[in-house]
């Protein structure tokens, strides 16, 4: 518990970066319908990962790594979220379900780094 367990791509383009690295890398996109973000699933990269339409602007350049986003795997979705709020942190995307999967939700660090948190849930509707 408490490793990385998921990451995510973020794009303006999606059908572009979906393009991209089923070309590249081999790698299969399938969209999740029931999500409030337009969101694809990755299988094939090694490790669990996902695709989503970029919520936000794309930094300027030159102003700092622009990367995937890592979730985070965590026995207590709720109690790591109020730790890291008590630390510093921010609330990016709040919890939300991906049925029959997990609780997920982004937070920002202190120096506004993105990092994504979720519990394994069955039952998350």
């Amino acid at each position: 518990m408490n490793t990385v367990g998921y990451f995510e791509i973020q794009s303006s383009d999606p059908s572009r970066e979906i393009k991209f690295y089923s070309t590249i890398f081999g790698w299969k996109f399938i969209e999740e319908k029931n999500l409030p973000l337009e969101y694809y699933r990755i299988e094939g990269a090694g490790i669990n990962g996902g695709l989503l339409k970029r919520p936000v602007k794309i930094p300027p350049a030159e102003c700092g790594t622009n990367a995937y986003c890592c979730s985070v795997e965590v026995a207590d979705f709720d109690k790591t979220a109020a730790s890291i709020m008590q630390y510093g942190g921010k609330v990016a995307l709040p919890k939300f379900a991906i049925p029959g999967k997990c609780w997920q939700g982004y937070f920002l660090d202190a120096d506004n780094n993105v990092l994504g948190v979720f519990q394994v849930d069955e039952n998350a509707k």
